[in-house]
């Protein structure tokens, strides 16, 4: 194992026990991915809580989406969401899928979400755009987003799905998630404490 596929490996656990304190996912929701220097990628596998990854855990996957090891668990099943997404932003290191539930609640209102903290600079967009549902676990679920990413947003909400975030290393793409749920829950409260008239 080289260096590079190390450093990663230790932050997608990472990423991955983040996501699930800050209560971005739970159970077996979410899927992390990165791509190593080689072109294959290094993935979560399905089924596993997030927050309790091990480095050992992780499958490493040829860039069409095959496990190198016929002998490892399957990768998440939203593989196909993160192989669009490298696909349209190759130049993306990592992929982090989640369900923040203020942030899903926008996308089932079918809201865009509007950025109204000065910390998400990052974006190149003044909102977080909804995609249209897809199945998940399908194709159409990259089909759905590669429209939004290929149009520079580096986080697309995905109605009734969650969100998928994109980002030079996974601990980046799941911080970018972390600002946009807060984002979201503001714009809830927001909300809420507006005066009526």
């Amino acid at each position: 194992m080289t260096s590079d596929e190390r450093r990663l490996r230790e932050q997608i656990v990472e990423a991955g026990r983040r996501l699930w304190l800050r209560e971005l996912v739970g159970a077996g929701e979410g899927n992390l991915s990165a791509q190593l220097p080689d072109g294959r990628l290094l993935t979560t596998p399905s089924g596993l809580n997030k927050g309790y990854l091990a480095t050992g855990d992780l499958v490493v996957l040829e860039p069409d989406g095959t496990p190198v090891d016929a002998a490892a668990p399957p990768p998440s099943s939203e593989i196909a969401l993160h192989l669009a997404a490298y696909a349209a932003r190759p130049e993306t290191g990592a992929v982090v899928h989640a369900h923040p539930l203020a942030a899903l609640a926008h996308a089932m209102a079918g809201r865009p979400l509007e950025i109204l903290v000065p910390e998400a600079g990052w974006a190149p967009r003044t909102h977080v755009p909804v995609a249209p549902f897809a199945e998940p676990g399908t194709a159409a679920v990259g089909d759905s987003v590669r429209p939004l990413l290929l149009a520079g947003h580096d986080v697309v909400l995905l109605d009734r799905h969650g969100a998928v975030a994109l980002g030079s290393d996974p601990l980046v793409a799941a911080e970018k998630l972390e600002v946009v749920e807060r984002a979201a829950r503001l714009s809830l409260w927001i909300r809420i404490l507006e005066p009526r008239v």
